[in-house]
């Protein structure tokens, strides 16, 4: 998508996909990541979410990505943080405390600005991508991260021709195309969520899965 939709978004306060609080998923799942105290976690067009506040809780130190400086500048306030701030290529990254958010192009990233990330929390990434980008997302995601860290993905799926994304659908098959061949997929969790998002009835769905997955590094 064009990156200037996103940077629009959060200028006229469009973010209805921001959560209030952290999503239960992660919360019930994470500990399947196996990812002790002190270890790094990407967190891949993060917003402001408060997802990356209950991984610090648990002790992490999140690095984070996402386009609009607006949400990041938002989140350190709201955290009473004054973040410092350096120069990485054409990326700006803003840090303090347990937080390091990368301000820019995620395409933009090299590997070595995730060397010492342990796993991956991805609930607004892939699903933000239409199908074409999807791909080159997924794989961009590959080529950055070490080799031994797991994904815990949250995805959705529905009838795309029912409603036009951003949220994009992806289905099940489509995480097998884009991972199985590097990681051992595990289904923890689907259920229809239509009920608890009602503005995507409101744009014309009638069904809603949402569906947790681990994927683990192959042996």
């Amino acid at each position: 998508m064009d990156p200037t939709f996103w940077r629009e978004r959060w200028q006229n306060e469009e973010i209805g996909f921001h959560q209030p609080e952290a999503h239960d998923m992660l919360q019930r799942h994470w500990p399947r990541t196996q990812l002790g105290a002190g270890a790094q976690v990407f967190v891949p067009l993060c917003g402001k979410s408060l997802d990356m506040v209950w991984l610090a809780e648990q002790g992490h130190r999140i690095v984070g990505a996402e386009l609009s400086e607006i949400a990041i500048d938002a989140f350190f306030a709201e955290r009473g943080l004054e973040p410092e701030v350096r120069t990485v290529g054409s990326l700006v990254v803003k840090s303090a405390g347990a937080y390091e958010l990368w301000c820019g192009d995620i395409f933009a990233m090299t590997p070595d600005a995730l060397a010492g990330v342990g796993a991956v929390y991805d609930r607004a990434a892939l699903v933000a991508f239409p199908p074409e980008l999807q791909v080159r997302y997924a794989a961009k995601l590959k080529e950055l991260l070490p080799a031994a860290a797991p994904i815990l993905l949250v995805a959705l799926d529905y009838a795309q021709e029912k409603m036009a994304g951003p949220p994009f659908a992806v289905p099940r098959a489509r995480v097998d195309r884009f991972f199985s061949g590097r990681y051992d997929i595990a289904e923890l969790e689907s259920r229809d969520a239509l009920d608890s998002n009602p503005r995507f009835r409101q744009r014309g769905l009638s069904a809603l899965e949402e569906t947790a997955y681990l994927l683990s590094p192959k042996a």
